[in-house]
């Protein structure tokens, strides 16, 4: 019997004339409601306040049937290099930025919800390449199961737990023994993980996300501390309908977002505009083209349903017990929806060598000042590298192919 393919497959993405023309034919024919019952409020979130406004929306819609160029981004993607191999029965789409650097350290970056790798394709050119003495990387952005060209799970299993096994099993099919990871959202649930269970291949992690284990309390926090972790729960008792839907009812919401691509570029763009660091339109710090480069690789792969399925995979999955004793960089940017206080951040984190609080910045950083998110993650791993037993191990990568058999998933609440 033959084993698992190992083989690591060069991957162009080629969507057809015919999917793009349909997709303008589908805007063309939407059928939009009235204007929210607030329409008019001045510029700020309580134009918001129902959720995405009429003329904003209309306005976008008309720009991604006109305007929009999807064959840019693909060409884009194509030129940073794309690939896909099999783990675990299914297949894994990635984005490898190698650095002509011989120091370059093995960097694997996760992205989250509603997220995609578009988040990282202004980037990883600079984290390849840095113009100084910076450190450079070997840069690895895979796309978590379900999402954009990776294979969509066809059973339950893929959570968070299975993620950080496969990312480790990936990296070690380029060559990467040892490697540093960095995530936000979703992704930096996953690099926690990876930071938690593989501290023999993990050098360390840089997270925009930290999660505090269960049972921690409010006493000695300063007042900035409690303002932090009581604007985290007003998030998840208020502002969190979403996560509730995708966890529980992915399916249902699904059909939406694969049937109609304005309803998924509503439920995208509501978040983006909640969750920047802005005043009144996401649009202020983030391009139309990248959000739509964003959207559209999920409307032209259909992922809109088994992207939602990672919250049924995961909600509230992380194990309580698990620590990171790996060295630790967390920035913690002022408008992200989750704030975490740096003594609850040390109760699972037991090595933060670098804490970063922003003037500026939400949950989207790489999109929303590119620049600054790189310096950060550039700094961050230097302090990681230099309080690591092996700084700046940086492998050789293996030609295609070459690989040992996959890491086994660590049982967990996901599974």
């Amino acid at each position: 019997m033959r084993g698992p393919d190992r083989t690591v497959h060069t991957f162009r993405s080629r969507i057809t004339d015919a999917d793009l023309d349909d997709l303008r034919a589908r805007l063309a024919r939407a059928r939009l409601p009235e204007p929210e019952t607030v329409a008019g409020a001045p510029a700020g979130p309580g134009r918001w306040e129902q959720g995405v406004p009429l003329a904003d929306l209309t306005d976008l819609v008309g720009y991604w049937r006109s305007g929009y160029d999807w064959r840019s981004f693909e060409e884009r993607l194509d030129a940073i290099g794309q690939f896909r191999t099999e783990i675990d029965g299914l297949g894994i789409h990635f984005l490898h930025r190698r650095s002509s650097r011989a120091d370059a350290t093995p960097l694997i970056v996760t992205h989250g919800w509603p997220g995609s790798v578009a988040e990282f394709v202004d980037v990883l050119d600079d984290l390849a390449e840095p113009r100084d003495d910076a450190p450079a990387f070997h840069v690895v952005a895979p796309s978590l199961p379900g999402f954009g060209f990776s294979d969509r799970p066809e059973r339950t299993g893929w959570g968070i737990e299975r993620i950080a096994a496969a990312w480790v099993e990936l990296m070690d099919r380029l060559g990467y023994r040892r490697f540093v990871a960095h995530g936000g959202d979703w992704g930096g649930t996953v690099t926690t993980v990876l930071g938690g269970r593989f501290p023999s291949r993990v050098t360390g992690i840089h997270s925009t996300f930290a999660q505090a284990p269960p049972g921690t309390t409010t006493d000695g926090l300063t007042a900035a501390q409690r303002e932090w972790a009581e604007s985290t729960r007003d998030f998840w008792r208020h502002r969190a309908a979403y996560a509730t839907l995708q966890a529980t009812r992915p399916q249902t919401i699904g059909y939406s977002l694969v049937d109609s691509p304005v309803g998924l570029l509503a439920w995208i763009l509501d978040k983006f505009a909640e969750w920047t660091d802005t005043r009144d339109s996401p649009f202020e710090t983030i391009s139309r083209d990248r959000l739509l480069d964003d959207v559209t690789l999920y409307w032209l792969t259909g992922t809109g349903a088994s992207a939602a399925r990672i919250y049924h995979e995961s909600h509230h999955s992380l194990d309580p017990d698990l620590r990171v004793d790996v060295p630790a960089a967390i920035t913690m940017y002022p408008r992200d929806i989750e704030r975490c206080p740096r003594p609850w951040a040390e109760q699972r984190y037991r090595r933060i060598v670098r804490w970063r609080e922003p003037e500026a910045g939400g949950h989207f950083p790489s999109l929303e000042d590119p620049g600054h998110f790189v310096r950060d993650l550039q700094d961050g791993v230097a302090a990681v590298l230099a309080a690591g037993d092996r700084p700046g191990d940086g492998s050789v990568p293996r030609s295609p192919g070459a690989g040992r058999e996959p890491v086994q998933p660590v049982p967990g609440s996901c599974s």
